[in-house]
């Protein structure tokens, strides 16, 4: 029997992936760099050995799922290839892997992580399902008749799965380092498309994925009357949201959620869309949207002393938008004050106005270095570029985090992509 032999398995997608092949009884371990990432943790759960990188770590019989950060010329792979062992990229590997279920797709520029998260869990309510999300979670099973996985237009790589359905949750232009303009990220989704096997759930009030075409229904969800499946009467309050949803302008039933957002009913409207095909009863549906507990660094909240703490991936002015609002909807009377970490110098550069936008919604601003990316690690513009532009903004040092502190009965929330966790354990710490 193969070892799978994973290089860079703290990777979010290759953690998932390894986690998945040893729930469905495989061998599995890998390597990586020896900095501690948090999606180590569950892999060290798992009892799944991780090594240092190293040459030695690759031994004649097995099968080398490599990361996509890391080029051919890497020690591992090398060796690998020296040894004539057979060398699979995760997207490939998962793209091959997929075929064994139904297996459901959910991307798009916001709200991936959530809605894979989200799709799983009510899933599991009806059939055995596998899944894999990008926050570094991955479950199997091997009688798994569902596959619910996150799958990520950066460099294209979802052309590597031709899956039965996708949900398709908005196209925005990011990763400026990769796609040049909204036009280019459109012709990516629109060559994903033709490769879906059964059916599309797209965010029907996108004016992009409007214009998608596929062999394939492509069935509308959102807010507007054109949809298949909308969502009217929607109540917001600190507990949650509840809305209705009309198939085709029909009543079809009410749903609740723990969850905070126009974002988040949409997440779940895409869900229940998918559901609805496959003949889930609606129960069903709406016991798992109640169980869904989240996932990983999306609106991770805890409570410290007066203050409210809030973990969260945002890192695209879409997203600090619609994280600030969930905020103001869950805690009405407090101040909500951003701590942002800027992913990226390309990202920052592209978007700087609108971060600027997106970060005044909050009722103050403290910014952190910006963070680079293995890709580029320094740039011409520096954070103090973005401050000018946001009236009272502070830059925030992982040295001092201690004038957070005058925030008293306050929500404050951590965003970025990068290693904004450091700021806010610094935080902690002092508290």
């Amino acid at each position: 029997m193969t070892i799978y032999h994973f290089v860079g398995i703290k990777g979010s997608g290759m953690s998932a992936l390894a986690q998945v092949l040893h729930d469905m009884n495989l061998q599995v371990q890998g390597s990586d760099y020896e900095k501690h990432f948090f999606t180590q943790v569950a892999l060290e759960e798992a009892g799944i050995k991780i090594l240092p990188f190293q040459k030695e770590n690759i031994e004649p019989g097995m099968t080398i799922i490599a990361g996509n950060a890391f080029p051919d010329t890497h020690e591992e792979i090398q060796e690998a290839m020296k040894l004539g062992l057979p060398i699979v990229r995760y997207h490939r590997f998962l793209g091959d892997f997929l075929q064994n279920f139904t297996s459901i797709a959910v991307t798009g520029a916001h709200g991936k992580t959530s809605t894979t998260g989200l799709l799983s869990h009510v899933l599991q309510g009806a059939k055995p399902t596998a899944y894999l999300i990008g926050d570094g979670t991955g479950r199997g099973k091997e009688e798994a008749e569902y596959f619910a996985f996150e799958a990520c237009e950066y460099r294209r790589h979802f052309l590597s799965y031709s899956p039965d359905y996708a949900i398709m949750t908005n196209i925005d232009f990011d990763h400026p380092d990769y796609f040049t303009n909204i036009d280019d990220v459109f012709s990516a989704f629109q060559e994903m498309s033709w490769q879906v096997k059964k059916g599309i759930f797209a965010f029907g009030d996108d004016e992009q994925l409007q214009k998608i075409q596929a062999k394939v229904p492509v069935l509308f969800y959102g807010f507007g009357e054109d949809n298949d499946f909308q969502a009217r009467n929607i109540v917001k309050s600190t507990e949650g949201t509840t809305f209705d949803v009309f198939v085709r302008n029909t009543f079809y039933h009410t749903f609740s959620i723990n969850a905070y957002g126009d974002h988040n009913v949409l997440n779940s409207l895409g869900v229940i869309a998918v559901c609805h095909y496959e003949e889930i009863e609606a129960e069903i549906i709406q016991d798992q949207l109640s169980s869904f507990g989240g996932v990983k660094r999306r609106f991770s909240e805890k409570q410290v002393g007066s203050q409210i703490i809030i973990d969260d991936y945002a890192h695209h002015p879409t997203e600090i938008k619609v994280t600030v609002e969930a905020a103001r909807q869950k805690f009405p009377d407090k101040q909500i004050v951003a701590v942002f970490q800027p992913h990226t110098f390309t990202r920052t550069q592209t978007f700087l106005s609108e971060f600027a936008e997106s970060l005044n919604t909050a009722d103050k601003v403290y910014l952190c270095e910006i963070f680079g990316s293995a890709r580029e690690n320094h740039g011409k513009l520096s954070i103090e570029d973005l401050q000018a532009k946001i009236p009272g903004a502070e830059i925030l040092t992982e040295e001092d985090t201690s004038v957070l502190m005058k925030h008293e009965d306050s929500v404050i929330i951590f965003m970025g992509a990068g290693d904004i966790q450091k700021f806010q354990a610094a935080y902690e710490k002092q508290l």
